[in-house]
């Protein structure tokens, strides 16, 4: 079939779901609403693809170039409503598809950008039935148990489609109707020119419907039906209830699939695992995990519970758990948690660890280096089988810069130290606890600060002295150190 061009409606605010941000840019399973649409459409290799834009349009056209930098953004003017905004698109493009198809027998494809679940899968299927019925145009609908809110599709005595009426615009008779319309639409390109010119505002929101255009379109020729498959996959989102609603089931269905490609899954009522999330066989997620973006897990990892990875590279047979980790990698065998953040930029090498309550930023960690608790390492590379002690902090920011610190294999750092950086420390050093360590530390040295114990014995605490004797307790006090 050739697809002269598609349309994608993307210039509504989607009042309902009563935030500044577009609807089309709302996420689901770590994509937006419009990213997915275009995905979908641009699968179906139209000559011509185009985004209709107004309400955020910035911010809309920007995600719409990023999801395909070919995109022609169409603005629609003030006036409202979906058969405006295709009236609008096909004006901008009317010279383009011209040039393509200049007797108009091609089609074009519209669809909304509000329906994250929308596939390639079930497009191509509705361009197929399209072109095998010599349809004018073909809706694609769908049967709901409770189509409460959608327009509902009426169908003649042939089984054409007559007419699609808008809940609000509806008759009794015709709101007990359960086959409702998508909003995705084939339509011839000539047929598609002349049922719009022929729309206006007659109706109870005083809007353009692009609805209307289906039973002008009757006037050219057949209307025709294709019921989607998958009902989940042409379900729109109009608030954030049914955001969440539909959220639930497709991330029901990712876990569903891992599951059958190997990975365990606990429970998967609480592990969401975004749609670019790569997971290798044998691993194993537990309860309140989420893995986020383009993460991908080696084999045999297991992670959970409490984890959140964004944007991660795991390596086979790490454990994490009660982790946040963001933009980093972990190698092979390491393990992080419980209570530990890792900040972009990290890598953790093969067998490392990075232990309780630690926090690390911008740092290369070597193999077999374990940084056990209560610590921070920023911009910070350290080689391999090193141990950092207990409470260890790189100082990397002086007010103005952020500085490194560099620390060799085999070196065991006390606990409590400080490196104030910028600073190195060489291969095979051993410091003392509570060392501040400012200099350069040479190759298999002992560095450590003077740090001399003092005592006052006998003393009191000031707000335990009594009034009458604070002048000699004072006096007693100062007996200097034993």
């Amino acid at each position: 079939m050739s697809l002269d061009s598609a349309i994608i409606l993307a210039a509504g605010e989607g009042t309902r779901m009563k935030s500044r941000r577009p609807k089309t840019l709302f996420t689901l399973g770590g994509r937006t609403f419009l990213n997915r649409v275009i995905s979908a459409v641009g699968a179906a290799n139209p000559k011509i693809l185009s985004v209709v834009v107004r309400y955020g349009k910035d911010q809309v056209e920007a995600e719409a170039l990023r999801a395909f930098p070919k995109a022609v953004i169409v603005e629609q003017d003030e006036i409202p409503g979906t058969g405006r905004a295709v009236q609008c698109a096909m004006s901008r493009l009317a010279g383009d598809i011209a040039a393509i198809d200049p007797r108009g027998d091609g089609s074009v494809l519209i669809a909304a950008g509000d329906m994250p679940l929308l596939d390639a899968s079930t497009l191509s299927s509705l361009m197929d039935a399209h072109e095998r019925s010599g349809a004018v145009a073909t809706v694609l609908t769908t049967v709901l148990d409770s189509p409460f809110g959608y327009g509902r599709v009426v169908r003649g005595a042939d089984g054409s489609v007559e007419k699609i009426v808008e809940e609000r615009d509806a008759t009794d008779a015709q709101r007990a109707i359960r086959e409702v319309n998508t909003s995705v639409y084939v339509f011839q390109t000539s047929v598609l020119a002349q049922a719009i010119a022929n729309l206006d505002s007659q109706n109870d929101q005083n809007e353009f419907y692009l609805t209307d255009a289906i039973e002008f379109a009757g006037n050219y020729g057949r209307v025709g039906a294709f019921a989607a498959p998958d009902p989940l996959a042409v379900e729109g989102v109009n608030d954030r209830v049914q955001l969440t609603r539909l959220a639930k089931a497709h991330n029901r269905r990712v876990c569903e699939r891992w599951m059958r490609e190997g990975v365990s899954i606990l429970d998967p009522d609480t592990t969401w695992i975004d749609d670019d999330v790569r997971l290798a066989r044998d691993v194993e997620l537990l309860p309140n995990t989420f893995l986020r973006g383009r993460t991908v897990v080696g084999e045999g990892t297991v992670i959970g519970p409490d984890v959140e990875l964004v944007d991660m590279k795991v390596g086979q047979d790490a454990r994490i758990h009660r982790a946040l980790m963001q933009n980093s990698v972990v190698g092979p065998r390491a393990e992080v948690g419980p209570f530990s953040y890792m900040r972009p930029g990290c890598v953790l090498g093969g067998g490392a660890k990075q232990g309780t309550c630690v926090e690390m930023k911008k740092s290369t960690i070597g193999d077999g280096t374990k940084v056990p608790h209560l610590s921070y390492i920023g911009d910070t590379t350290i080689g391999d089988h090193t141990n950092i002690g207990g409470g260890t902090i790189t100082a990397n920011y002086d007010g103005k810069h952020k500085n490194p610190t560099k620390i060799g294999s085999d070196v065991h750092i006390g606990v409590d130290n400080m490196l104030v950086a910028p600073v190195e420390v060489a291969d095979g050093v051993t410091t003392g606890a509570g060392a501040v360590i400012r200099h350069y530390v040479h190759r298999g040295s002992l560095a450590y600060s003077e740090n001399t114990q003092h005592e006052v014995r006998y003393w009191t605490p000031k707000s335990q002295r009594p009034a009458s004797s604070r002048d000699n307790n004072e006096k007693d006090n100062k007996g200097g150190a034993r």
